[in-house]
Parts: structure tokens; sequence; C-alpha cells
């Protein structure tokens, strides 16, 4: 059993047991479900930097990140920095996340927030939208063309973007459907964790022009998203960079000044 499946195992309990003890009555009635969400895509496609920064505490891959921060000073300095947008990692057990963390990013920022969350079941889109989130990350590794065309068309009713996540062509290929928004290309291999921008390259012509194309992982410098946008991609997730320092916000700014 590779990580994946041993995240989705725990997932499917963990949304089984918020199933019960949260009624879908219970979220609708959020005051945050009649926001009016803001579009990431729209942003990123007006934007000439395009980063997506991420506030991640810990992860499979690498332990401990940053558990020292507190989210709504991450969020009002990454957005200070001039970000795109703002992943926040909802996953306890293994990122070290919580719904709370979206709660109060969306409290302290008015940029579009996604949900970074392994979405299984449509009642966690429920949720993104009760706790102000404007993205929904849908993976196409542990979904069915059947699923993820049900979770896409639920986000559009509830004015969720869709970033789906994809790792090779077959998962894009089953995946691609009008009702997603942006499509994001893991550059990390899930079975060795390695690391290779060729992945956002070479999956980058299969990717019709409609979609907002996001490249996601290892990252880090100025560099490699220069040698990414001649390839198209408009949004660049960037997690562990900005997270493992001391001031992500501060880090942030002088990476987008250097970008522009």
């Amino acid at each position: 059993m590779n990580i994946l499946d041993k995240i989705v195992a725990d997932k499917r309990r963990e949304v089984d047991l918020k199933k019960s003890l949260i009624p879908v009555s219970q979220l609708e009635r959020s005051v945050l479900f009649e926001r009016k969400t803001v579009s990431l895509a729209n942003t990123l496609r007006q934007s000439n930097t395009g980063i997506i920064a991420e506030h991640k505490r810990r992860s499979p891959s690498k332990s401990e990140i940053n558990q020292g921060l507190n989210v709504q000073d991450v969020a009002r300095g990454y957005e200070a920095a001039g970000v795109c947008g703002m992943s926040v990692l909802t996953d306890g057990k293994y990122f070290g996340g919580s719904l709370d963390d979206l709660v109060v990013a969306r409290a302290a920022v008015q940029m579009p927030l996604l949900r970074k969350e392994f979405i299984i079941d449509e009642y966690q889109l429920l949720e993104a939208k009760a706790y102000g989130a404007d993205v929904i990350l849908l993976i196409a590794a542990i979904l069915t063309r059947e699923e993820i065309k049900a979770f896409s068309e639920l986000a559009k009713k509830l004015q969720l973007n869709v970033l789906l996540e994809v790792h090779n062509e077959t998962e894009l290929q089953k995946s691609l459907m009008p009702s997603l928004d942006l499509l994001g290309v893991n550059n990390r291999n899930l079975k060795t964790f390695e690391v290779s921008l060729e992945t956002s390259k070479s999956l980058s012509q299969l990717i019709p022009d409609e979609f907002v194309k996001v490249s996601e992982s290892g990252i880090s410098s100025v560099e490699a998203i220069k040698d990414l946008q001649p390839y198209g991609y408009q949004g660049f997730l960037i997690g562990e960079n900005f997270m493992k320092t001391e001031n992500p916000g501060k880090s942030a700014q002088t990476f987008i000044k250097k970008l522009r």
C-alpha cells in the first residue's frame, strides 16, 4: 500500500465520521456558505507572476516544515507580497492542517483560497464552501472519471473553481472535461517522490488552452518559473520553499520581486 492509498483509506473513515457528526444542513447554514467566491483562474490569467503560495506545517515526505507560525500571519504576509492565491492544507493526520486554518485565513484576507485536501466525497465540497474556500483540488490519481465529473459539476453549482491535479498522460486523458477551471501538473512522482519539471513540460501541449495551466511541486527558484512560462503555465504552486523560512510572506515578497 503506497502513501496515497493509505491517506485515502484514512480519509474515507474521517469523512464518514464527520458526516455522522455534522449534517449537510448545518454546513449550508454557515455564514460563509452564501459568500461570493473569487476566481483563482481569472486572477492567474491577469497576473504576470502566477504564484499560489501554500500554508503547510508538515508532509509525509518531510515530517516537519514549520509548526510555529500563525495561519493568519502567513495569509496576510502572502497577500501583502502579492501572491495570486493561497493553498491551505486541511488534512490533519498527514499534513497537520485543519478546516479551522481555512476559516482563519478567510477572515484575514480577500484573495482566493484553495482547500488542499484529498477529496473523495461530495460532502467535502460543501465543507470547503462552508469554511470559506474559493477553489477545490481534485486529484486524478485517486478518483474515477465519473467522480471527477460529479465533483467538478457540483463545484460549479457552488461557484467554486476546480483545480484538477494530474501526474501523467493517462490521468490527464481520463480527466479532461468542461467543468474544470485549472489543470495542475504535479512534478512529483507519487511512487518514488522524485521531482522533475520535465513532467510539466511534456504534458503542457496536451492541455487545451481553455484551462489555466498550473505547475506544482519542486518549484523553488525564479529560474524554474521562467523555464516553465514558455510552455503556457500561468500558475505556480509553491509550498515548502516559503514555509520553511521564518517569515513566509517576506520570502514570497522577495521571490516575486525577483520574478518581476
